[in-house]
């Protein structure tokens, strides 16, 4: 074979092989000519190819891979092309073209899934959820303990921060929701007993569901979208600008610092939240008890103390922690796996909403039938 050249490339026979002598600097702004020269030479693909950099400046990923496309479409293969006097980033740069254009590339998803694919991918989904979590909660038992053997390193001024935050806060909208729930549900309950001349009973109807059911889960609910879509809002900010690496950095525990005064601040703020609404589901069923059902606040008030149980009371506040541990674990997990985005800080809080809720749910209706199986 003869010798050629061009601008951009050289060949020449040495030893049974083909050298292509690679010159000047190949980048993108080049590539036409660089192409146009290495589709111009008479390659043999019998005989081996050695790649020569004595001479080449510059290299890009674009003339890489226009580079070993056009070896591959004249007849070479990966052992019959070999480097030499190469740059070590060029060979580099070589070696990762050559691996990307050696993975066959991933097959499309169908544009539209069966159902049964995605209620597959949705179990799969929740089920690596509920794996992620499970790893989250040794992680934080774990500092739990730490932080017990060493009370000198749990942070009592953020846990106060936190506190304010998710239970001072929230005591008005709380409140809000608690009087217009016992509102409505007072109103709904007396429109039916009237009929029957039994609008005392409503008192039963409003104290029972609003202590032991309502309140519980309708606070929880707020809370897990107020204070839990904060959670992982904040820790995710920070984990978009590496300042929770930063704190790993100082030799310290993210855990400790971010997860477990939140943890703790949400599982002593939700209860007295819960009992917040429990007086304002209470004093809405009175409201309406008196202005429409002809039952006078005294009479309210003295059927609700005969009536409701303190176990009802403490049901429902039982409930609460174990809410607040769900909704605090989940949201700031969800906000330490945000990568470095501000879309995947919107998403992360979105799933952490949707999460919160549905867990919230989840365990009400757990409550519910293991105290019926328990008689209680």
């Amino acid at each position: 074979m003869a010798s050629e050249r061009s601008d951009w490339i050289a060949t020449a026979p040495e030893g049974g092989a083909t050298v292509l002598y690679l010159l000047g600097a190949w980048r993108l702004a080049n590539l036409p000519a660089v192409d146009a020269d290495i589709r111009g030479l008479r390659l043999r693909p019998e005989r081996p190819c050695v790649l020569d950099g004595s001479r080449l400046e510059a290299l890009d990923t674009a003339t890489s891979f226009m580079l070993l496309s056009r070896l591959g479409a004249a007849g070479f293969t990966r052992a019959s092309v070999s480097i030499r006097s190469v740059q070590q980033r060029h060979a580099r740069l070589l070696a990762l073209v050559h691996e990307r254009m050696a993975t066959p590339p991933a097959s499309a998803p169908s544009r539209h899934p069966t159902p049964l694919y995605r209620m597959g991918a949705a179990t799969l989904r929740a089920l690596q959820h509920l794996a992620d979590h499970l790893r989250f909660l040794g992680v934080v038992a774990v500092d739990s303990l730490a932080i017990l053997r060493r009370p000198a390193t749990f942070r009592l001024k953020e846990t106060i921060s936190q506190f304010e935050v998710i239970a001072l806060d929230a005591i008005p909208i709380v409140a809000m929701m608690g009087l217009l729930i016992g509102v409505v549900f007072a109103y709904l309950l007396g429109m039916q007993a009237r009929r029957y001349g039994a609008t005392i009973f409503v008192v039963d109807g409003v104290g029972l569901a609003i202590c032991r059911e309502l309140a519980p889960m309708l606070v929880a609910v707020i809370v897990a979208g107020r204070s839990g879509a904060a959670f992982t809002a904040q820790i995710g900010a920070m984990k978009a600008q590496e300042e929770v690496e930063a704190i790993r950095t100082l030799g310290l525990s993210p855990t400790q610092i971010l997860v477990i005064p939140r943890l703790v601040a949400i599982a002593i703020g939700l209860p007295l939240l819960v009992f917040v609404g429990d007086v304002a589901g209470v004093c809405g069923g009175v409201l309406v008890a008196a202005l429409q059902l002809d039952v006078s606040a005294a009479s309210f008030v003295r059927r609700l103390h005969d009536v409701l149980p303190m176990s009802a009371l403490v049901i429902g506040l039982i409930k609460a922690p174990v809410f607040a541990a769900f909704i605090a674990l989940i949201a700031c997990r969800m906000g330490l796996s945000v990568t470095g985005d501000s879309r995947s800080i919107g998403e992360h809080t979105t799933s952490t909403v949707v999460q919160t809720i549905v867990w919230v749910i989840a365990l009400d209706a757990a409550f519910a039938v293991t105290l019926q199986f328990l008689g209680v």
